[in-house]
């Protein structure tokens, strides 16, 4: 995602810790462990500083983009790639639907690569913007049109 994504030595102090930590975040297997987990940092440690917010955040993001089949999300300030599996579980209707609405937005740039153009400079325009296009990866593609648009 190109961002701060991390426990800082200062919210987290001992090098151990972090990594356990980090060891526990990285192997999740659901949204609701990562939420259980985030609370727990919280009650321990107090109130997640913005990198940290951003860690649970970009691994709430995979953990959604992984049901979908979606290998891999990269975002930059100027848009974002989603490359998928050789057999992702997303309708390619849905992929279609979305570049044939908004050409200038949507394209492929490879065989499985959606390509997303926009400006996503701010952080927070970053996430909310690829959890919207995965949420519209994972619904029916006339929904999908109907968020589109």
């Amino acid at each position: 995602m190109h961002l701060p994504a991390l426990l800082p030595e200062d919210y987290l102090p001992d090098v151990q810790m972090r990594l356990v930590h980090y060891k526990r975040i990285s192997s999740v297997s659901d949204e609701e462990a990562l939420r259980q987990l985030q609370v727990e940092l919280i009650d321990r440690f107090g109130l997640l500083p913005d990198p940290t917010r951003n860690l649970f955040r970009q691994t709430r993001l995979r953990l959604r983009a992984a049901v979908l089949g979606i290998r891999k999300i990269e975002g930059w300030p100027t848009g974002a790639t989603i490359e998928f599996e050789a057999k992702p579980s997303v309708d390619p209707a849905r992929i279609i639907t979305l570049i044939q609405t908004d050409p200038q937005r949507y394209s492929f740039d490879s065989k499985q690569r959606l390509r997303l153009t926009a400006d996503l400079e701010l952080l927070e325009d970053r996430f909310d913007t690829l959890e919207e296009l995965i949420s519209m990866l994972g619904m029916p593609a006339d929904d999908a049109i109907a968020m589109s648009v």
